[in-house]
């Protein structure tokens, strides 16, 4: 077993973020598809933490989750040591209402893997596969097998 998929089954769940447990978010599952990109699939059941007084979940949580998706599905498909090392832009997205303690599929991708970008997209489903929330991102990678993608000292 490589050290990517230790660290990567070591995430599945709150994705190595508690904050995202705290919020009702856990990963389940991740993989390459036919073409080297990443993704990553998950439930999102909204805790109390999550949402406003009415049971509303707070569209800050849908972009905690939403940048965490695109993060993971990126960092499943990157070789080595390599990594994300921030978001560079992300836009959120959401149409309808995600409430307190119904149970959403939650779903991020990579789109492209450019060498010292990655696009990403992501979405939070409910159970009648109606869309909730999406995102897309753009985000920076690390990859220290390449000395040019190195910060400088």
């Amino acid at each position: 077993m490589t050290g990517r998929i230790k660290d990567m089954d070591r995430w599945l769940g709150d994705g190595g973020m508690e904050l995202i447990g705290i919020v009702g978010g856990s990963f389940t599952s991740y993989g390459v598809d036919g073409e080297d990109l990443g993704w990553v699939e998950g439930a999102f059941t909204p805790l109390t933490p999550a949402c406003n007084p009415h049971g509303i979940v707070q569209a800050g949580v849908h972009g905690l989750l939403l940048d965490a998706a695109m993060n993971f599905a990126i960092y499943s498909a990157l070789p080595g040591k390599a990594r994300t090392r921030g978001t560079l832009e992300m836009k959120v997205e959401t149409m309808r209402p995600a409430v307190l303690g119904e149970t959403y599929r939650l779903r991020g991708e990579v789109v492209r893997m450019a060498r010292q970008v990655a696009y990403g997209e992501a979405t939070v489903t409910g159970g009648d596969s109606q869309l909730v929330s999406r995102s897309t991102g753009t985000f920076l990678l690390h990859r220290p097998d390449d000395a040019s993608s190195d910060p400088p000292a």
